[in-house]
């Protein structure tokens, strides 16, 4: 439900986003538009208002003309240019000066001198000169029937009329002020805004005249063509007007022109919205009308996983895609209904064998547990021996057939009605017993040893079957099935490790698997803080009572733990492989010591190897270099292998004992007799010693079929030319019988516990100072 309601907020999201994108790009090419559009008009506008302001100017110089005409017309004008009278020259300037409104007016002769001035403003004085030039201006035809000039810091426009009597005498001069009025009538007309600037005294423009007020356009040049005045963005067009630097400027807000145009674009963005809004209701329906059948479909196909196949699909009748998929499903459906009970077969059946799987045995367990008025059951499981030999000698079809008769086996002769077999992996096989306690499923697992002790006859070939069981009982062990299977399988490994036929489940035997999730660390850490030590425990000659030998052990002083018993953490590091270093680190704890063992009197030092040291090819090769390291020769020591390593792999381990044997090193079989074949290898193997196992060496003094295996295994020794010792020797009698048979050396508690290397010198020499009774007993 969560994925398809994130696909309808990916649906819906991805068709806005797309939506918002193209409406965002029109927007701003639109906008830009617009803007372009906005300025073009307002270049325009300016253009119209300069032709507005010359037009205007022109129109001005011409009223202007018409005024001095007048005045160059008037008969007491003309009588006071003829009689000279400058006093009646200047009243009459000045009279018709005021007459039209003019605040410069000027008498200059044809020899363009001024004669005669009136100044209103009080500052042609300074300017005479630039009166007399502007007439000479006029005379010669620059600037038309008018002028503009800077006079005393103000843009004046001046007229000239020239007098003639009939010849040219002179010319009437007439100045009127460019200011307020004129830029106020250019605003009116054109609607344009206008400032009028000169120069001032320092250089810089200022106002003279403004519509904006001079306080606002003090800051512009004439230069300008755009302005920012009272915060508002205008658009400048400079008109020149005198070349002292004076110009008008008109100027057009950009927002006035740009006003219009932005209801439009409010406009747009409501319709963008409103679009948007009705786009995502459309972009929704249609998510939903995609993902509601796919989470139909998901709903369908989680009924399917639970096995319900009854109930039809929706949304069959749709004529498009999803019409299709839920087509496929529901046709689906149909055919897994159909072959539901082979489905089920595959998922809870062993396809080789025929018998349930770990999934079905495991779910059994759980039911038989959770049934009303259950009481106890049991499970059995049981591995087989060497049966990765079997595939390697006679490959993985002939494999396959002892497993098909080994479940035939169990099934057909050895269970009772109602109990439950399944193969649970490779060569692993379990044992549902209902109503039955750890007793009686160990009485189920011995007739199935029995049942074993037959051999299987395929094809003429004749195989060896065997197995080690493990037992566990609920509610006596376990709470639930998981856990009633996991200590069924560590006693099964037990009993594996311990040769027993078969074990029923007790906590010892596990009560160091929580610890193991952190062993293999600890021992690395051990090996690089040096907290193994090497013990020694002794072995003498029978025959003579004389110290001839050790076997050397390893032990873990944990810093926590104090020290640790092999049992705990030498298996382990066999089944993780770790083993190969404690090998390498017991070999060169013990070179090092060779040199005191040997002045002691020891004859050779033994040595324990591991499954997995025989399958190491380099093995030879790296305790021959700590053999060179140390100086000591490979007769000093005797390496001790148990039948079951050889067997494991025994062409790998007779190659390996073969390098050994041809280096220098003595071998020996350890706990001989609890093997199973080793006999058929004996006369291949270069080996020099026989281990009797202590468990018939212990038992000898009270069981005679133990004294017989004993007496029989050191006959056979002998007649193969090896020596033979005998562990487990825990009393003086034991001693006594193992040297009527001839037996060569021993070694036990009764001799010795296993000492600390530094303690064993002591020992040796106690041993040595033993009264002459003691040795006689031996004797």
């Amino acid at each position: 439900m969560f994925t398809t309601r994130r696909l309808s907020t990916r649906i819906v999201g991805l068709f806005l986003g797309l939506l918002l994108l193209v409406q965002a790009a029109g927007f701003g090419a639109i906008r830009a538009s617009i803007e372009s559009s906005a300025r073009q008009t307002l270049a325009a506008e300016l253009q119209v208002g300069e032709r507005v302001w010359r037009r205007l100017l022109e129109q001005r110089a011409e009223s202007l003309v018409q005024g001095a005409t007048l005045l160059a017309a008037d008969y007491g004008f003309r009588s006071a240019l003829g009689s000279g009278d400058t006093e009646t020259l200047n009243s009459a300037l000045e009279n018709h000066a005021e007459r039209i409104g003019a605040t410069i007016s000027a008498w200059v002769d044809a020899g363009l001198a001024v004669r005669a001035v009136h100044d209103a403003s009080g500052g042609a004085a300074a300017d005479l000169k630039a009166l007399g030039r502007l007439a000479g201006e006029m005379a010669r035809g620059k600037g038309g029937g008018g002028r503009i000039a800077n006079i005393g810091g103000q843009p004046y426009q001046f007229v000239g009329v020239p007098v003639k009597a009939p010849l040219l005498i002179g010319w009437v001069v007439m100045g009127f002020p460019v200011g307020q009025e004129i830029v106020d009538d250019m605003r009116a007309l054109s609607g344009l805004h206008v400032a009028l600037l000169v120069p001032a005294a320092d250089g810089r423009p200022r106002a003279s005249a403004s519509t904006l007020g001079a306080a606002a356009t003090d800051a512009l040049t004439a230069r300008d063509e755009r302005a920012l005045i009272g915060g508002q963005e205008m658009v400048a067009r400079r008109v020149p007007l005198a070349d002292g630097g004076a110009a008008a400027l008109l100027l057009r807000p950009v927002a006035e022109a740009v006003a219009p145009f932005r209801q439009l674009q409010q406009l747009m963005l409501a319709i963008t919205l409103v679009g948007v809004a009705v786009f995502a209701v459309g972009s929704w329906f249609t998510a939903r009308h995609v993902t509601t059948p796919l989470r139909s479909l998901v709903d369908a196909s989680v009924q399917l996983g639970r096995g319900d196949y009854d109930q039809p699909l929706a949304h069959t009748e749709r004529r498009d895609e999803i019409g299709d998929l839920a087509k496929a499903f529901d046709q689906m459906r149909v055919n897994i209904a159909a072959h539901a009970g082979e489905i089920r077969q595959l998922a809870y059946g062993d396809r080789l064998t025929g018998l349930p799987n770990r999934a079905r045995f495991r779910d059994a367990v759980q039911q038989a547990i959770d049934a009303p008025g259950s009481a106890l059951l049991s499970v059995v499981m049981l591995d087989l021996d060497r049966f990765k030999h079997v595939n390697d000698v006679l490959g993985y079809h002939f494999g396959d057939r002892v497993l098909k008769a080994v479940a035939e086996r169990i099934a057909g002769q050895a269970v009772r009605e109602g109990d439950l077999v399944a193969r649970l992996s490779g060569d692993e096989f379990a044992l549902l017993l209902p109503g039955t306690d750890g007793a009686g499923a160990l009485a189920v697992a011995q007739r199935l040893v029995t049942t074993f002790e037959l051999p299987l006859l395929l094809d003429d070939q004749m195989i060896d079957v065997s197995a080690g069981f493990g037992i566990a009982s609920w509610p006596a062990h376990a709470g639930d099935a998981d856990a009633l299977l996991s200590r069924a399988e560590v006693a099964m490994y037990a009993a594996k490790r311990k040769t027993a036929s078969a074990l029923v489940y007790d906590p010892a035997i596990d009560a160091g698997s929580a610890q193991t999730l952190s062993l293999l660390s600890e021992l690395r850490r051990a090996l690089e803080r040096d907290e193994l030590r090497l013990h020694l425990q002794p072995k003498i000659s029978v025959g003579s009572g004389a110290l001839i030998g050790a076997e050397a052990l390893v032990r873990w002083q944990h810093p926590q733990r104090g020290m640790v018993p092999p049992m705990e953490f030498i298996p382990f590091a066999e089944q993780t492989g770790f083993v190969r270093q404690l090998t390498l680190w017991m070999f060169e704890a013990t070179t090092r010591a060779w040199p005191a063992l040997r002045s002691l009197g020891l004859a050779r030092v033994s040595v324990n190897l591991s499954t997995r040291d025989l399958i190491d090819g380099d093995l030879p090769a790296k305790l021959d270099t700590i053999l060179q390291r140390h100086g000591v020769p490979a007769s000093a020591f005797c390496l001790e292998i148990t039948e079951s390593a050889i067997m494991d792999e025994p062409q790998r381990a007779e190659a390996t004992l073969n390098a050994l044997s041809s280096a220098g090193f003595k071998l020996s079989i350890d706990d001989f007799g609890t093997g199973y074949s080793s006999l058929a290898y004996l006369k291949r193997l270069p080996v020099d010693e026989l281990k009797i196992d202590k468990s018939f060496v212990m038992g000898m003094a009270r069981e005679a079929d133990d004294a017989k295996i004993v007496r029989s295994t050191i006959d056979l020794a002998h007649n193969l030319g090896l020596s033979v010792v005998a562990e487990g020797v825990e009393n003086g009698p034991i001693l006594e019988q193992l040297a009527a048979l001839d037996c060569d050396e021993a070694q036990g508690y009764h001799i010795a516990r296993p000492l600390p290397a530094a303690e064993f010198a002591a020992f040796a020499r106690r041993w040595r100072e033993r009264d002459a009774s003691t040795a006689a007993v031996l004797h």
